[in-house]
């Protein structure tokens, strides 16, 4: 028998609380992890498959609306609509990272993935992560022009501004997520490799390594305080400064007019990070792995297929485009 596996039977039934008794030791080849996923109750993996297949069609048909929306409508094409198709084709992105996989794999009654495919799909969760967390900043930062400076607010705004701060995004998303997924090749693994989530998540990636992790830990808590602090922390400052300018405004309907404009992005910034730090606070205080993958669905899914319809519903604009776009289409057909 192979020290360093479990039982042929224990592997086909694979049930994710039960564990080997075999003393865990290091493995320098690791072949598969195991995504537990939401549930591991055989009649529910219908309902979870249906639900998920409908949240992930309706995230993509959602945010591809807007997309199309904004490219066909000549008014739209201001700096806070480009910036706001960047975003949903980034929740499309990171959509597709995580939920088709946990769909193949219940449709497959498989919950392993490939060490690669793992590192892989960790790598473009935080690649696509970090991209919106420098999108919304970018964002943020419109709004503080518009409010705060609105008279020089074509002048700073201009295209060539924010095609440098999205373009300026990608390499920051990039060094991030290699940077923290690289220095996981240098980790080894012991025989139980199940990940309590329905995708691979560095952090507990690096909980399943039998090695010394504290140079890993150090090193996210770092690139996180770097590539998510220092945005969030731009995020703050523009909106403390838009209240401050909108304080000072006289009239009332004035007033409900600036922050009406900067509803539907801070909604979203409320979704995103509220949602991200309420999956960190959950994991820290229960040790349920259920509940950490119900919560980790929270961040990875919510904000993806909200964001959509946060701004289609908030936004008078975006009502009038998408009236438009659809005239456009039935007329075509």
């Amino acid at each position: 028998m192979n020290p360093y596996s479990c039982t042929t039977g224990q592997k086909a039934q694979l049930e994710p609380y039960r564990r080997c008794n075999v003393e865990a030791r290091n493995i320098t080849n690791v072949a598969n992890f195991f995504l537990l996923g939401i549930t591991d109750d055989p009649t529910l993996h219908l309902p979870v498959f249906s639900l998920f297949l409908s949240i992930y069609l309706v995230t993509i048909l959602g945010n591809l609306l807007i997309i199309l929306a904004i490219s066909s409508t000549t008014h739209l094409q201001t700096p806070m609509y480009f910036f706001l198709s960047n975003l949903s084709f980034t929740d499309i992105c990171l959509s597709t990272t995580t939920i088709p996989k946990m769909l193949v794999n219940i449709q497959a009654q498989d919950q392993s993935i490939t060490y690669s495919g793992c590192l892989t799909q960790a790598c473009f969760v935080l690649f696509f992560a970090g991209l919106e967390n420098c999108l919304l900043a970018a964002m943020a930062y419109d709004r503080y022009v518009a409010i705060c400076h609105p008279l020089k607010y074509t002048v700073i705004m201009n295209p060539r501004l924010c095609a440098l701060l999205v373009l300026l995004s990608l390499p920051i998303s990039t060094v991030n997520a290699l940077l923290l997924v690289l220095m996981v090749l240098h980790l080894s693994f012991c025989t139980d490799l199940e990940v309590p989530l329905f995708f691979c998540e560095l952090a507990q990636i690096i909980k399943l390594a039998c090695s010394d992790t504290l140079i890993n830990n150090i090193l996210t808590y770092v690139a996180a305080f770097i590539f998510g602090g220092v945005p969030l922390s731009g995020i703050i400052f523009s909106y403390a400064q838009i209240i401050s300018s909108v304080l000072r405004i006289p009239s009332g309907k004035a007033r409900y007019k600036a922050f009406s404009t900067c509803g539907s992005h801070l909604t979203i910034v409320f979704l995103f990070y509220g949602t991200g730090l309420g999956v960190y606070v959950s994991s820290a205080v229960t040790d349920s792995s259920r509940k950490t993958a119900m919560a980790s669905v929270m961040y990875s899914v919510v904000p993806q297929i909200t964001n959509p319809f946060i701004y289609s519903l908030r936004n008078r604009e975006m009502k009038e485009a998408l009236k438009k776009f659809f005239k456009r289409v039935s007329l075509v057909l």
